[in-house]
C-alpha cells in the first residue's frame, strides 16, 4: 500500500504534530507500507506564518502539489493539518472524487482567537465561532476525521463536526524515554519543575512561571515568546530546544512535570515525561484529563497549578508511570490505528 501524508508542519519544524508522523511514518515502513509526507520544504515559495516566524507556510502550493500526487500516485491520502497544504490537498481530492481522511491535532480556533484577542480583545469571541467554521467545513469532507481521545471528540461533536471520527492514539519511544540517572540541573535548588514545549502564547507558559514554587524552574524549548520570557523571569532556565537524549535527560533530571496548556489536544510530553518516571502536574482539561488517570501518575487541579505540581510530587511514583506508558502509548499500535482509520 502507498500512503501519501500531506502535512504544513513538517521538517525542520519541532513540535507535536512533526513528531506524530516521524514515528507514525516509522511504523508504517516497519509493516511495509510505503508511505511520504509532502510539506512545506517540498515546494519552492513560503512565507513566516502570521505570529509564529518559525513556520513557515507553502505559497500557493495547489500546481506543484497535484503533481506531486500523481508522481507518487498514493492508494491513500490523509491530511494531517488545515493550512494552506492541507487545503491544497483537500480540494485535489475533492475534484478528482479520492476519499481522503484527516486528523485533528492543534485547536485552531483558540490559537487564531487569541492572536485576535491580543489585538483587540472584544474580537476572541467572533474570531473563536469563525475558526470553527473553517474547521467544520474543512473536516466535514473527509471520509473519517482521526482524534486522540474521547473529550476531543465530544468537543468536535459539540461543533457540529459529522465526520466519522476515528481514535489515533500515540506513542513513546522507550528506547529513548526511560528512567536513568539525574545527570543535569546539579547546581539548581530543588524540587525542580521542568516545562517542555513551545513558548508561544496558546501554551499558557505565564501560568507556570508566575506559579509559587520554592525550587527551581526549568524552561525546554522555543518559540515567539522566547525572548519576552527569558527577559522577564531572569530567575527561571530557559534552555532552548533540545532533542533526542538530551532531551530524555531533561526529562529525567526533572522532580515533576508541568503542563500549562489549556488548550492542547493530547500533548505527547506527557506521555514521554512519565516514560523517563517523571510525575505529570497540569489542569484539569483535554489532554492531561485523558492521560492521568490514576493519583500515581501525578495530579490534576482545575485552577491551581501549584497545588497540582504539589501533590504530583508528593504522591506520583515513577515505576507505575514507566508502567503505565508501556502498557497503553506504543507506536506500533497507534500505525494500526491509523491503517484502520484509512
Amino acid at each position: 500500500m502507498k500512503v501519501l501524508i500531506i502535512s504544513d508542519a513538517w521538517h525542520p519544524q519541532i513540535n507535536g504534530v512533526v513528531r506524530t508522523y516521524e514515528y507514525l511514518s516509522q511504523e508504517l515502513k516497519n509493516l511495509d507500507v510505503d508511505v511520504q509526507v509532502f510539506g512545506p520544504a517540498h515546494f519552492p515559495a513560503t512565507l513566516p506564518m502570521p505570529f509564529y516566524q518559525e513556520i513557515r507556510l507553502a505559497l500557493l502550493p495547489y500546481k506543484r502539489l497535484k503533481r506531486l500526487i500523481e508522481e507518487f500516485a498514493p492508494d491513500k491520502i490523509h491530511i494531517a493539518t488545515e493550512g494552506p497544504l492541507g487545503w491544497a490537498g483537500r480540494r485535489y481530492c475533492l475534484r478528482h472524487d479520492f476519499p481522503f481522511t484527516t486528523s485533528y491535532h492543534t485547536q485552531f480556533p483558540d490559537y487564531i482567537a487569541r492572536r485576535f484577542a491580543w489585538l483587540i480583545p472584544p474580537l476572541y469571541r467572533a474570531a473563536h465561532q469563525r475558526a470553527i467554521a473553517f474547521i467544520r467545513k474543512f473536516h466535514n469532507a473527509s471520509s473519517t476525521m482521526m482524534v486522540s481521545t474521547a473529550s476531543l471528540e465530544e468537543q468536535l461533536r459539540s461543533w457540529d463536526i459529522t465526520a466519522p471520527m476515528k481514535r489515533l492514539s500515540r506513542g513513546v519511544d522507550t528506547n529513548l524515554f526511560k528512567p536513568g540517572p539525574k545527570t543535569l540541573f546539579a547546581n539548581l535548588k530543588r524540587p525542580v519543575a521542568l516545562y517542555v514545549g513551545r513558548l508561544a502564547i496558546e501554551k499558557n507558559l505565564e501560568d507556570f512561571l508566575n506559579m509559587p514554587w520554592g525550587g527551581s524552574k526549568v524552561v525546554v524549548g522555543d518559540g515567539p515568546l522566547r525572548s519576552r520570557l527569558t527577559r522577564d523571569y531572569p530567575e527561571t532556565l530557559f534552555t532552548g530546544s533540545k532533542q533526542g537524549r538530551d532531551l530524555a535527560d531533561h526529562f529525567r533530571s526533572a522532580d515533576v512535570f508541568v503542563f500549562p496548556s489549556k488548550t492542547d489536544t493530547f500533548g505527547i510530553v506527557l506521555i514521554e515525561a512519565m516514560a523517563c518516571g517523571l510525575p505529570v502536574s497540569a489542569y484539569n482539561v483535554m489532554g492531561p484529563k485523558d492521560i492521568v488517570i490514576r493519583p500515581e501518575l501525578g495530579a490534576l487541579d482545575d485552577f491551581s497549578l501549584e497545588k497540582a505540581a504539589c501533590l504530583a510530587l508528593e504522591r506520583g511514583d515513577p515505576q507505575e508511570c514507566i508502567k503505565y506508558i508501556k502498557s497503553n502509548y506504543v507506536w506500533k499500535n497507534a500505525a494500526l490505528q491509523f491503517l484502520e482509520a484509512l
